[in-house]
């Protein structure tokens, strides 16, 4: 007996957006709840975010504020990122709900696992940048800083260092993922990845140039990980594909 195909919920584009605007809402207000006490604990998470530099500076040397307002913003300015941080999962669950409705049930069986990985990913990314990546990087610029200078950062300036140190290894950890989605999709081969791997590290290697300071320990911390995960992506991308196919020869038969 062969099933029925599998028929997608229509809906109205008035609906569509109705919806979008709901699912907008609850993610800026489950942003807004995180960031409340996010902003009370400012400075403290601020002083947790500066403790790498600071374990790093010279005797006698502290971050510095330039600016009139900078011991405010800034502060600020990292709670709402932490904000967004911890409420991703939720941000990203409204979106999912969204989009949910338009795919296929197959879709949605390989959807959910990819979601939630690129979301641990992207945490642990974040967290080796500061566990690993930070002490070694701020070890190697105040030993290389010339005599008679005062390591003495602006805290702005170190703030902006930060984020975009958590967002290039937040991404870089997606490895897996994107590997993943390369050959569930179709788009590239599994074989041809792995007979491209050469060619996969020494774009790594410039990607990590271009993303961590001109230092070959930078770039090394950072290409590394990413080529040992786009390893564990291939391995994924096998047992996926693996399934999906023994998928579809069950359903096959079935028919």
């Amino acid at each position: 007996m062969s099933e029925e195909p599998e028929k997608l919920a229509e809906a109205t584009l008035i609906s569509h957006l109705l919806e979008l605007r709901d699912r907008l809402i609850r993610a800026m207000v489950s942003v807004g709840l995180v960031l409340m006490p996010c902003v009370f604990y400012s400075n403290d998470i601020f002083s947790f975010i500066a403790r790498p530099l600071i374990e790093k500076l010279p005797k006698g040397t502290t971050l510095i504020a330039t600016g009139v307002m900078s011991p405010f913003t800034t502060p600020f300015k990292l709670s709402f990122f932490v904000a967004l941080i911890i409420a991703m999962p939720y941000v990203l669950y409204q979106v999912w709900a969204f989009v949910a409705p338009g795919l296929y049930r197959n879709e949605k069986r390989f959807g959910i696992p990819l979601l939630l990985s690129s979301i641990v990913l992207f945490y642990i990314g974040v967290v080796f940048a500061y566990m690993f990546v930070f002490p070694v990087m701020f070890q190697f610029f105040a030993s290389t800083t010339p005599t008679g200078v005062a390591m003495m950062t602006d805290i702005t300036s170190y703030l902006d260092f930060v984020l975009t140190m958590f967002f290039a290894f937040g991404v870089a950890f997606e490895v897996p993922v994107a590997v993943v989605l390369l050959v569930i999709t179709g788009i590239v081969r599994l074989e041809k990845l792995k007979e491209n791997r050469g060619y996969v590290l020494i774009g790594i290697f410039i990607i990590a140039a271009l993303l961590t300071p001109p230092d070959a320990i930078s770039q090394c911390t950072m290409a590394i990980p990413m080529y040992l995960l786009y390893e564990g992506g291939l391995v994924m991308a096998r047992i996926l594909s693996r399934m999906k196919r023994e998928g579809s020869e069950s359903s096959q038969a079935e028919a």
